[in-house]
Parts: C-alpha cells; structure tokens; sequence
C-alpha cells in the first residue's frame, strides 16, 4: 500500500514519533514486568511445592520435638510473621490473577480487530505523490513530526461508494500529539474558496468529488503547510448504525433546530434508488438535552438553516463526534463489537492493519482538548463568487495558517511556506478580501 517515498518521508516525519524511544521503552519495561510476573508464577509454584512439604511436617504423625521447641522458643513474633507473608503471597497471586485476565482481554480485542479488517473499504492512494507535492519546509518542520495527522471525511452518500464522484459534506483534521496523547480537532469548513491542489480555486468539498481521498489530502496540505497521508472517509448510513450501536449520544438540542431536524430525518435517502432510508424514524418533539438515536444524530450534523449557517453546521458535527468518543469510552465490550460490525462496511481508509491496530492499542489514552473552525472567527467573511455561489472566504490564507499551526501545533512563529503566500495572494485577488 504505502511506498518507500512515504515510509521514510512521512510515516519517519510524521506518523512514527520521537517519543518513539520512550514510548520503546515504556514497552521494554512492560516486557520486563512479564519477565518478572514469570518469575512470580515460579516463585508461586515453589511456594506450593514448600506449603506440601511443611503441612505433611507439621503432621502429628511426623512432628519433631526438636523442631516444637524451636518454634515455641521463637515466639508469637514468628507465626504472626510467617502469617503476614503468605498474606502477602496470596495478595500476589490475586495481582497476577487479574494482570494476566486483562492482558487476555487485551489480546481477544487486538486479534479480533484484526479479523474485521476485510469489511473496510481500503480505497488506495499515491502517497508517494504525496509527499513530493508538499509544500516547502514541510517534511522538516521538526514539531510536526510529533504529531500525527489524519484527515476525517463525512461524505454526502447514503450508499457504500466512497470514491470520487461524491462531496465532503465533512471535512475535518485530528491532529494527535504522540507524546502527550492529547488530540486537537479542526473542522475546515466545506464552502471555503481554497486551490483545489490543481491550481483551480472553488469551494473546497468539490476536491473529494473530483480525485477523492488522495485529491482532498492534497487539497488540506496544499493550503495549510499540513502532512496528511492518512484518511478515514465514512458515509451516512455508517454514523447512523454506529450512533443506534452505541445506544445513542446525549445532544442539547435547541428550540429553533427541531423542525429541521425533523426534516432532515425525512429527507435522508439512497443516492443509487432515491429511496428513503426509513419511515420509521421518530421526531424530536423537545428541545434540551435528550439521547439522539443514529437517525436523529446524524440529521442534526446536517443542520444549516439556523443562526451560524455552515458554521454552526460543522461544529455540530464536532459535538456528535466527540459524544461517540465518550459513550464508546464507558461501552460494554459487545456494545463496541457490534458498533464496529456496524460501521465498518461504511468506511473506507489507507491505513493497513498495524497502523489501525497502532490507534486502537492508544485510543483509551486519547483526550480531545480542543476544536475549532477553519477559517477562524476572526479571519472570515462570506460572500458570493459568481457561478461558484456563496463562499467562506478566507481573510487572508496566510494569517489563517499561522493560526492553525499555533493551534495545532503550538508554533508561536510559524512562518508559511511560499506557496500559501501566493494561493493567499490569489485568493485576495479573486475576492477582493
């Protein structure tokens, strides 16, 4: 799947980690603790094999005088020791007992994993292409080697193709930092008027439709001075079932957001046939907070006619997936196999089995610590670009990048590449902003 250009590029650069070496380590220690939990299951053998041993002693039958009076001479002291130790032995056994049921569950996870990767999608890439059209100074941009960055695609399609020919009714980036866990979310809002990464200028979901994945990866880098290689798409009927496995997410829902809520409920329905989805769905009659069902969820993630338009839509969409992350994090572990028996056939990615593999043994440690918007608040108009219709325009790409880098990445002084300096030239040019 991935080529030696991208192996030692982007996966030295981005996707493996300079915490790589503690983070050995860390496994080198755990390595060691088996050895030593080896070396306590021997330890427990021989306790056995000298408990046999003292209680066929200390039978009447076999007891030495000699010995009796040692042990009286020895007091109280030394049965109250020998009773703390063999405490302290059956305490160890317990530990070892539970060590070794968790590190079994861990392993059943890890192996069945692996045996669901025949139902995703793996919709291959030339990411070695990739790589050689990133922006320069990218590839030696030392913080962002820390990280590792992974663009997330809602695509507009009921049906399970995940390919071209479709829109990103979803553009998001998570950004994970590999020393710390701590993951950031960034939203880049579809209608913004960006290079394409073929010198065409255009709402910037339009990308996924003409060159899929590997097209809107190289849209993101193109504009942002980003790394991207890896990509999960998902398509509708995908957080519909996940959202119903997972037994619904809690979403306050306001007054105004009930009717089109409602309505998008009725509209959802197959791209191929143009048959609805189900007409059994069940309004939200109230707003508050409430459980969404996958219907109901995944019809407010689509909601624009409110006050923030697109805007508001997209952060939305944030919310329903950081309510997954949480209700996923205190599921039953058939609730999580059957979200994942659920969802996979509606996914489509480029990562292999180890790097699938790679996220799931880190995703307990994740935290999301922040999520935003791209263009951000302060550096954002809207307006309407001919037959391209209304757009978010950028106020300035260059200024919005260094924004994003700081909040990504903490870099204070990021300096844009020549490339975003220009694509922020033209797009100035083309909006008169």
């Amino acid at each position: 799947m991935a080529s030696s250009t991208r192996n030692e590029g982007t996966r030295r650069t981005n996707g493996s980690r300079p915490s790589g070496g503690s983070r050995r380590t860390s496994g080198g220690e755990r390595r060691s603790s088996g050895g030593e939990r080896r070396t306590s299951r021997e330890d427990y053998g021989m306790y056995e094999e000298e408990r046999r041993v003292s209680g066929r002693r200390t039978s009447p039958s076999r007891r030495d005088p000699g010995v009796d009076r040692g042990r009286a001479s020895s007091g109280s002291g030394s049965r109250k020791g020998q009773s703390r130790r063999k405490k302290e032995k059956q305490r160890k056994r317990i530990i070892l007992f539970s060590v070794e049921i968790l590190a079994l569950a861990v392993l059943a996870l890890v192996l069945w994993a692996v045996g669901k990767q025949d139902a995703v999608q793996h919709i291959t890439i030339n990411e070695s292409q990739i790589v050689e059209n990133m922006n320069d100074g990218v590839e030696e941009n030392e913080t962002m080697q820390g990280y590792r960055n992974i663009a997330l695609f809602g695509i507009d399609a009921r049906d399970d193709d995940l390919k071209k020919g479709n829109r990103s009714d979803t553009i998001m980036i998570a950004s994970i930092n590999q020393d710390t866990d701590e993951v950031k979310l960034v939203s880049v809002y579809r209608d913004t008027y960006l290079n394409l990464s073929n010198d065409t200028y255009n709402k910037c979901n339009a990308a996924y439709a003409a060159g899929g994945p590997e097209q809107a990866i190289l849209m993101l880098n193109t504009n942002l001075d980003l790394n991207i290689t890896e990509y999960i798409s998902i398509n509708f009927n995908g957080l519909i079932e996940l959202v119903d496995a997972l037994g619904g997410v809690e979403i306050n829902v306001e007054e105004a957001e009930i009717e089109h809520l409602n309505n998008y409920q009725k509209s959802m329905f197959s791209t191929e046939s143009q048959v609805v989805l189900t007409d059994d769905y069940t309004p939200v009659t109230s707003a508050g907070l409430q459980t969404l069902d996958g219907m109901q969820a995944t019809a407010y993630c689509r909601i624009r006619a409110t006050a923030g338009d697109d805007f508001r839509r997209a952060e939305r969409q944030r919310t329903v997936l950081l309510a997954c992350l949480e209700k996923a994090k205190t599921a039953s572990f058939s609730q999580l196999e059957s979200a994942l028996n659920s969802v996979l056939p509606h996914v489509a990615t480029n990562l292999d089995t180890a790097e699938i593999l790679s996220v799931l043994q880190e995703v307990a440690n994740y935290t999301v610590t922040a999520t935003d918007g791209f263009p951000f608040e302060d550096s954002r108009t809207t307006g309407n670009l001919g037959s391209k219709g209304s757009c978010v325009i950028p106020v300035d790409l260059e200024s919005n990048v260094i924004q994003l880098h700081n909040f990504l990445f903490e870099q204070e002084e990021y300096t844009p590449s020549e490339q975003v300096k220009a694509y922020s030239d033209k797009i100035s040019s083309d909006t008169g902003y």
